[in-house]
């Protein structure tokens, strides 16, 4: 088998953003350090973090949508909408929405 590597700036850009959509408690400062080290443009930066936190956020609405259906839980609040889950998507969609920013996250 073939071994594949990433070169250091796709690798920390990955890196930042699984940090940010897992919310790791490090929150992704090395990377960010680095990836400003290496000359990444603030820009390209911006996108990966707005991607990242998108995805962050919707899983949570999911999740959070889900359990209260489970929980069956009454709100005041507005109701949380979910996203398509997975089960819903037709084949050859993603499924996924723009960011606030109009990013595309796939």
């Amino acid at each position: 088998m073939a071994v594949c590597t990433l070169d250091r700036i796709t690798l920390a850009l990955v890196s930042l953003a699984a940090n940010i959509a897992a919310n790791h408690p490090k929150k992704g400062l090395c990377q960010l350090e680095r990836l400003r080290s290496y000359g990444v443009s603030e820009d390209k930066i911006a996108m990966v973090v707005d991607i990242a936190r998108h995805l962050r956020n919707e899983a949570g609405e999911m999740l959070d949508a889900e359990f209260d259906r489970e929980a069956q839980v009454e709100e005041t609040a507005p109701a949380i909408v979910a996203p398509a889950s997975l089960d819903t998507i037709s084949a050859g969609a993603c499924g996924c929405s723009t960011t606030a920013k109009g990013n595309a996250c796939c």
